[in-house]
């Protein structure tokens, strides 16, 4: 077994984000870029010497590449045992149920998630825990200081494992299983929904449903599980091949990269449901007949009707937001008489909670959700969840939302990406909003008082971390709130999320457009962090 010690030197920038590391494909290309930042992995995660690795990727451009790369380095550090998903592919979600499953030691994924694709788009790569979680911060924290003071990689010179053919390999002394991507998630979800009942529904002739793959991960699981083993009819998933540019497209599931599906449930004869996931298949959007389902209340209406499904006979234990998201699920809670916990950003905050089964179902505005069957949030189990839900109920997806609505009043809500802001001024607007918490509370903007400004802090209430600097929150007296956040899951510059919120309980004001309602709340937001002014933007890239 020929290995060598390849020396190298530190690069500056490979503190990983909420998700992992990412960055544009040319840089992981970069001589040693890649190499010390999985040496740093291995070497800040000393029981995966002797252990398992789970290892898999979206399939987007430079991810087999890397597969190669990790094997080899992965075998010259000891790993015994490298479990690969065919192809190279590996849902964020099926990593997840396959380290949980197997109890390895942590499993490596290659995703920029719901980045584009292709030669000059992005890359990224993330270490999930042996809880199937994403890193938590003192994991990552401790890959950042490796890689700071990284002096050298090891890695096997060997020729390159066949990542399509399934079997098992050797590579050194390290063994390498190339498994079926698709089996052991699907497994788990024919465990957690009523098949017969979704199987049903698709046979009675009336439902139509669509589910864009957009050409990225979820394709193969969602043709397996929808059209194969839940019957669905032929093409009911379409673009459903993996392609390393995702086709071209911008493999974020929202009404502006979405739009195909978007026009199937507004046209002449629109289908009855249609969904989409991300890149790495973590993410969802769900739609009904000329209806959009905000992930917020997507959220709410699962935790709402949790007890309906055979993965949750006896309800739920508790729910958990991410600040941002709105605080529908918080008066689900409430009624059920369960707590809501609210969290920063980013999934791994979720991971304390889930394993001390505080919560049972979770979720992000950013259109995630997810539970306590694997440790990510889960696209795929979104749209089955909301599939059950539909064929117990017999109601429309409209419906199902208006009904829930009279119940716990709705959250109207919106949020508006600008993306690639200058980073110094999308941190001096920050930084200007900050400046003025002690003068904002008892103003009046536009009939709307302020009732409080601060700087969201989380303390983990299982280990007592503490998260600081997670978002702006400005709250009105109404409940309305406006929450600023610069996001870090771009590669160039910076991203400003802004996310507004406003609770209608009335039942005869509920069927408003959410652009008219919100209208006020969203020039209130413009106005009082100066975004024109600061960021040179007239209009945001996307509203979701």
């Amino acid at each position: 077994m020929n290995i060598k010690n390849i020396q190298t030197t530190p690069f500056n920038d490979q503190r990983p984000g909420t998700s992992g590391l990412r960055k544009k494909v040319k840089t992981f290309q970069q001589p040693h870029y890649l190499e010390n930042f999985v040496q740093a992995t291995f070497d800040a995660q000393p029981a995966l010497k002797g252990g398992i690795l789970v290892l898999g990727g979206d399939g987007r451009f430079y991810n087999r590449t890397a597969i190669q790369i990790i094997l080899r380095m992965a075998a010259a550090n000891g790993i015994a045992r490298t479990i690969v998903g065919q192809g190279g592919i590996l849902s964020t979600p099926a990593a997840s149920c396959i380290i949980r499953k197997y109890q390895t030691q942590g499993g490596i994924i290659l995703s920029a998630s719901h980045n584009p694709g292709g030669p000059d788009e992005d890359f990224g790569i993330k270490f999930n825990v042996d809880n199937g979680g994403p890193a938590p911060e003192k994991v990552t924290e401790a890959i950042f200081q490796r890689s700071t003071e990284i002096g050298s990689y090891k890695i096997l010179e060997a020729d390159d494992i066949n990542l399509d053919r399934i079997g098992t390999s050797a590579l050194g002394e390290m063994q390498v299983d190339v498994i079926d991507s698709v089996k052991d998630y699907a497994d788990l979800m024919q465990h957690l929904f009523d098949f017969p009942a979704i199987h049903h529904l698709f046979n009675s002739g009336s439902f139509r449903m669509c589910f864009d793959a957009m050409h990225a991960v979820t394709g193969p699981y969602a043709r397996e599980i929808i059209e194969n083993m839940l019957g669905a009819e032929p093409g009911s998933v379409i673009n459903a091949v993996p392609k390393e540019d995702f086709g071209g497209g911008h493999p974020d599931p929202n009404l502006a990269h979405a739009q195909e599906i978007v026009e199937m449930t507004h046209c002449l004869d629109p289908v009855d449901f249609a969904a989409a996931s991300d890149g790495d298949g973590d993410r969802n959007m769900i739609l009904g007949k000329n209806f959009f389902v905000t992930p917020s209340d997507s959220l709410a209406v699962l935790a709402a009707n949790a007890h309906l499904i055979p993965a949750f006979p006896s309800g739920i234990s508790g729910i958990a937001r991410s600040m941002p998201t709105s605080q529908a699920a918080d008066r689900v809670a409430e009624m059920l008489g369960i707590e809501c916990y609210e969290t920063p950003t980013g999934w791994k905050f979720f991971g304390n909670l889930l394993d001390s089964r505080k919560i049972a179902i979770c979720g992000e505005e950013s259109f995630g959700t997810g539970s306590d069957h694997v440790r990510e949030k889960d696209g795929l189990w979104a749209v089955l969840f909301w599939l059950n839900l539909l064929a117990v109920k017999q109601q429309p997806v409209a419906q199902v939302l208006k009904s829930h609505w009279k119940i716990y009043g709705r959250n109207y809500y919106t949020r508006y990406d600008y993306e690639g802001v200058d980073k110094d001024a999308a941190e001096a607007l920050m930084q200007h909003l900050r400046d003025r918490f002690g003068a904002l509370p008892g103003q009046e903007f536009m009939g709307y008082t302020i009732e409080y400004a601060d700087d969201f802090s989380y303390t983990d209430p299982i280990d007592g971390s503490l998260s600081s600097r997670q978002g702006i929150r400005i709250g009105f007296t109404d409940g309305s709130r406006i929450v600023y956040r610069l996001s870090g899951t771009g590669t160039v510059g910076a991203t400003l999320r802004v996310y507004l919120e406003r609770y209608e309980p009335d039942p005869e004001k509920q069927n408003q457009e959410t652009a008219v309602v919100m209208a006020p709340l969203v020039q209130i937001a413009i106005d009082l962090a100066e975004i024109g002014a600061r960021t040179g933007r007239s209009a945001p890239d996307v509203i979701t």
